[in-house]
C-alpha cells in the first residue's frame, strides 16, 4: 500500500473586519478576512560595526500586501508605533526612471520601467473603484500591525482623493479615531492665465488616525524663523473661570468686569517670588512675564516646510523635513516606524537619523536600491560621528560603583547601525523589464507604442502585452488585461500576449475567453507567444548581461580587490539608440557604475556588506580599488557591482 504524500499546509493570517461608520461601497468591494503568507528570503545585510541587530531595521522587496502579511505572521501584529504612507495617488508621473551616467555629460538614459501595477497606480485613469479596493485592503492590514496602545498612522493624499480616503479611514479605523487633516506643500508649477479653468492646487493632505485611546502626539512644537523676545502680558482672561481677585504685596487687585485672572492665588505667589509678576507702573494692572520663545505650538498648517524634494531623482520624493516632523510628533526614540510605499526611502532615512527602528517595503527594485544606498550613507556618517564622542562615566545603582559608558553616544540614540534586505515571493528580476520589452519587440517585430500606458505595441493589427519575465503568465495577468479592455469599450482588436511560459490555469482561462469569441471578426481574441517553447520565436533570451573584471590579491591577512574593468552592454546600447548618429564615448568604466559592495565571507545566500562604496554626489565615481584587513585564508570574497540601470553583477572568489 503506497503512502499518501503529505502536502504543505498553506499559512494564512486572519484580518479583523472593518466595523467603522459610515461604510462606503464601490464596484468590487471585498473585505479581507484572511491573507496567504509567503516566506521572506534574506538577501542582503549592511552591518558595518558587526552589531548583529539587523532585525531592528528591515527593507523588503515585494508587493506590500504580501510583505505586510509576512509581518503579521511573524510577530509584528500590534507592534508598529507609527505608520507613514504616501500611496500612489499622483498623476502624470513618468513611468521610466531617467538616469545620468556618473561624470559624463550625456542626455538622461531610460532606466527600469515601472511594472504594470505601478503604472496603473500612478496613471490618471486609475479607476476609483480599483484605487479604493487597493487602499482598503492595505489599510485593514496596517490597522492590524499598529500598536493597540499608541499606534498612529499618517496618510498623504491629494485633493482628488482626500474625501474618499477620509470616509474609507473612518470605516477602517473608526470615526472617533480621526485626529487631524494637515495641509502639506506640493510643487508649485509655472502656470499662465491663458486657458485657465481651475485654481492650481498648492497643497496635499495628511490624514492622521490614532488606533487606541492611549495614543498621543509627542512633540507639537515647531521652530520659529526668529526668536520671539520675552514681554510683560496682562493677567486678565475671558477664556475660563479663574480667580476674581489677586493679592500682590498685600494689596488686592480686581480684574475688569466680565473677566478673570489667569492664575490661581498659590501660583501667583510662586510667580511673584520668581519675579514673574509685577504691577504695571503706568496702568496699575497686574502683569506676568512671558518667556523668550523660539518655538510655537504646531497646528495643521504645515506649509512652512517643503512637502517634496529632489535629492535622489525619485519623481515623488517626500521631503525629509516633512518626515522629521511626522516622526518627532508621532513617536519616541526606539519606537518602530513603518512605510510600505518606501519609494526613495525618506521615511527610513528620517527614522534612522532620529533614533527610531524602521521597516520599509516597495515593489520596485529601483526603490529598494535607492533606499539601501541612502541608508548606507547615513549609517556610515553616524558611525563617524560616534567615533568623535568620548565615553562617559556612569554610576551603578548603588550610586558609588563607577563604570565606563559605551563609546556610542548620540542624541537621539541610534536604534541600530545596521539593516537587512529581504525579498518576498521572488520579485528579483535577472533582466530589467524595460530591457525585456525592447528585446522582445526587436526579436518578434513588434511596433512599440510608448503612448499607450498599458499595451506595449502592435503586431500586425493586434495589440501586444509583454508579461514580466519574473513569473509565468497567470490568470492574474489576464484579469488585468480584461480590466483594461473593460475601460476601453470601443477597442475591438485582438490581443497577443508575450511571455516566457504559461501556467495551466492561464491556458484554461484563455480557452474559456476565446470560446465566446469565435469567427473571423471576433473581438479581443487572445493568443499567446511562449518564448521558451514557441516554434517560430523560441531561443529568444539573448540578453547580454553586464560584466566586471575583478582582480583579487592577498598579502598576509590583507586582501586587495581591484575592479579593472566593467561593461554594461545595455547602457551602451541604450546610449546608441538615443544618440542617433553621434556615438557615445565613455572613457572611464566607473561612469556606468552606481555603487560597489563587498562581502568578505559570502555564504552564497545572504550578502553581508562589509564594505560599501556609494558616491555621495551624482558626478562622483566609485573608487574601484579596495583593501580588506584581517581576512582569514580561503575566505569567499564577493563583489557586487550595480550599474546605473540597476543591473547587478556578482563576482566571487576564494582568496
Amino acid at each position: 500500500m503506497s503512502k499518501k504524500k503529505k502536502t504543505k499546509k498553506e499559512v494564512k493570517v486572519k484580518i479583523t473586519a472593518a466595523k467603522g461608520r459610515p461604510m462606503l461601497h464601490w464596484v468590487g468591494k471585498t473585505p479581507l478576512t484572511t491573507l496567504p503568507v509567503f516566506p521572506a528570503q534574506h538577501i542582503e545585510t549592511f552591518d558595518p560595526v558587526k552589531a548583529g541587530n539587523i532585525s531592528q531595521n528591515m527593507l523588503f522587496h515585494g508587493d506590500n500586501k504580501e510583505v505586510l502579511a509576512f509581518l503579521l505572521a511573524n510577530g509584528y501584529r500590534d507592534k508598529v508605533d507609527l505608520i507613514y504612507i504616501d500611496p500612489p495617488f499622483n498623476t502624470g508621473v513618468d513611468y521610466v526612471r531617467k538616469i545620468n551616467l556618473r561624470g559624463v555629460k550625456t542626455e538622461k538614459i531610460q532606466g527600469e520601467k515601472y511594472s504594470y501595477t505601478e503604472q496603473v497606480q500612478y496613471a490618471a485613469n486609475w479607476h476609483v473603484d480599483y484605487f479604493m479596493q487597493f487602499l482598503y485592503e492595505r489599510l485593514q492590514i496596517a490597522k492590524e500591525l499598529l500598536s493597540n496602545n499608541k499606534g498612529i498612522i499618517f496618510i498623504r493624499i491629494d485633493v482628488h482623493f482626500a474625501s474618499h480616503l477620509k470616509l474609507l479611514c473612518d470605516e477602517v479605523f473608526g470615526h472617533d479615531s480621526f485626529q487631524n487633516q494637515i495641509v502639506v506643500n506640493i510643487i508649485k508649477k509655472n502656470v499662465t492665465d491663458k486657458g485657465r479653468r481651475t485654481i492650481p492646487h498648492a497643497v496635499d493632505f495628511l490624514l492622521v488616525y490614532f488606533k487606541g485611546n492611549d495614543a498621543e502626539y509627542v512633540n507639537i512644537l515647531k521652530k520659529l524663523g526668529k526668536t520671539k523676545p520675552g514681554y510683560w502680558h496682562g493677567m486678565e482672561s475671558q477664556g475660563f473661570s479663574g480667580p476674581r481677585k489677586a493679592i500682590i504685596e498685600g494689596k488686592t487687585y480686581y480684574p475688569s468686569p466680565g473677566t478673570h485672572f489667569k492664575f490661581p492665588p498659590n501660583q501667583l505667589d510662586e510667580m511673584y517670588k520668581n519675579s514673574r509678576i509685577r504691577v504695571n507702573p503706568s496702568t496699575g494692572v497686574p502683569e506676568y512675564w512671558v518667556e523668550e520663545k523660539d518655538y510655537l505650538h504646531l497646528d495643521t498648517n504645515w506649509t512652512d516646510i517643503p512637502g517634496y524634494t529632489f535629492t535622489t531623482g525619485y519623481p515623488t520624493e517626500n521631503s525629509e523635513k516633512l518626515l522629521n516632523r511626522v516622526i518627532e510628533i508621532g513617536s519616541k526614540p526606539g519606537d518602530l516606524v513603518c512605510d510600505f510605499f518606501i519609494g526613495s526611502g525618506t521615511t527610513a532615512a528620517a527614522a534612522q537619523r532620529l533614533g527610531r527602528r524602521w521597516i520599509g517595503c516597495d515593489i520596485n527594485k529601483g526603490a529598494i536600491q535607492t533606499t539601501s544606498k541612502r541608508l548606507q550613507n547615513i549609517i556610515n556618517k553616524q558611525i563617524k560621528e560616534t567615533k568623535k564622542k568620548q565615553p562617559q562615566l556612569f554610576f551603578d545603582y548603588d550610586g558609588e560603583t563607577e563604570f565606563q559608558g559605551p563609546l556610542v553616544e548620540v542624541d537621539p540614540p541610534v536604534s541600530a547601525f545596521a539593516f537587512s534586505v529581504w525579498r518576498v515571493n521572488d520579485y528579483d528580476l535577472q533582466i530589467q523589464h524595460n530591457e525585456v520589452v525592447n528585446l522582445a519587440c526587436q526579436h518578434i517585430g513588434i511596433e512599440r507604442k510608448k503612448t499607450d500606458s498599458f499595451f506595449d505595441g502592435i503586431l500586425g493589427k493586434k495589440l501586444v502585452k509583454i508579461i514580466p519575465f519574473n513569473h509565468p503568465l497567470s490568470p492574474v495577468d489576464l484579469e488585468e488585461i480584461k480590466k483594461e479592455l473593460d475601460v476601453r469599450p470601443d477597442e475591438d482588436r485582438a490581443i497577443t500576449v508575450v511571455c516566457l511560459g504559461m501556467e495551466l490555469a492561464a491556458k484554461a482561462w484563455i480557452d474559456e475567453w476565446n470560446r465566446l469569441r469565435k469567427g473571423k471578426n471576433a473581438v479581443n481574441r487572445i493568443d499567446v507567444i511562449e518564448l521558451r517553447s514557441d516554434a517560430k520565436y523560441g531561443g529568444f533570451i539573448k540578453h547580454e548581461p553586464a560584466k566586471a573584471k575583478v582582480k583579487f590579491a592577498r598579502k598576509k591577512d590583507t586582501v586587495t580587490v581591484a575592479i579593472e574593468d566593467f561593461i554594461s552592454p545595455t547602457i551602451i546600447k541604450r546610449l546608441q539608440q538615443q544618440a542617433g548618429l553621434l556615438k557615445p564615448k565613455i572613457n572611464d568604466w566607473r561612469s556606468m557604475v552606481d555603487c560597489v559592495m563587498i562581502d568578505a565571507n559570502y555564504d552564497g545566500k545572504v550578502f553581508n556588506i562589509c564594505l560599501s562604496d556609494v558616491p555621495e554626489k551624482k558626478n562622483d565615481l566609485v573608487e574601484g580599488h579596495y583593501e580588506l584587513a584581517d581576512i582569514p585564508k580561503n575566505s569567499n570574497i564577493a563583489v557586487k557591482v550595480i550599474d546605473m540601470l540597476g543591473e547587478e553583477v556578482l563576482i566571487t572568489k576564494k582568496v
